[in-house]
């Protein structure tokens, strides 16, 4: 997926609509609120920052993921900001994607890249080696996941 863009549901507060994702907020944790956000969990800005990273340089380095790589620019950069920005208030942390461009409207500006099966299933695969490979605890990468998937699955347009 290419994470130029994307709807943006806000940590605290519902989904705009039934078709938005819900934020991991919600779905990565069914503890109290006083228990520490999926974007803590993961170590703030540092940890989403290392996350996102590692699943840039994998989606460049591995043939497995060729085809996801072919939905982005050349160079990776924005991809990494915006994907950083977005997750870090999805998470539950700060808004950063918000802030700058605004509601992500994932869906929308997602709808220019052929996403089918194939693409969902290299990105998922993706994420899921790059959150093996940077320690994510295993109650929280398997949340993660079901979140993701969702996502994932709500960007399919072929």
């Amino acid at each position: 997926m290419n994470h130029d863009t994307g709807p943006t549901p806000s940590p605290s507060a519902p989904s705009p609509s039934a078709h938005s994702p819900t934020p991991a907020t919600e779905q990565a944790t069914a503890a109290p609120p006083s228990a520490p956000t999926p974007f803590e969990r993961l170590g703030g800005e540092r940890g989403v920052r290392q996350l996102v990273d590692r699943f840039y340089d994998l989606m460049d380095l591995q043939p497995a993921y060729a085809g996801i790589r072919r939905l982005h620019p050349t160079t990776l950069e924005g991809s990494r900001d915006k994907l950083y920005w977005f997750l870090c208030g999805w998470l539950g942390g700060p808004n950063h994607y918000i802030e700058r461009f605004g509601h992500p409207r994932l869906r929308a500006r997602h709808l220019p890249y052929a996403i089918a099966i194939a693409e969902r299933d290299q990105w998922m695969a993706c994420m899921m080696s790059a959150m093996q490979e940077e320690g994510v605890e295993a109650a929280l990468a398997e949340r993660l996941a079901q979140a993701f998937f969702g996502t994932a699955d709500w960007m399919r347009n072929r």
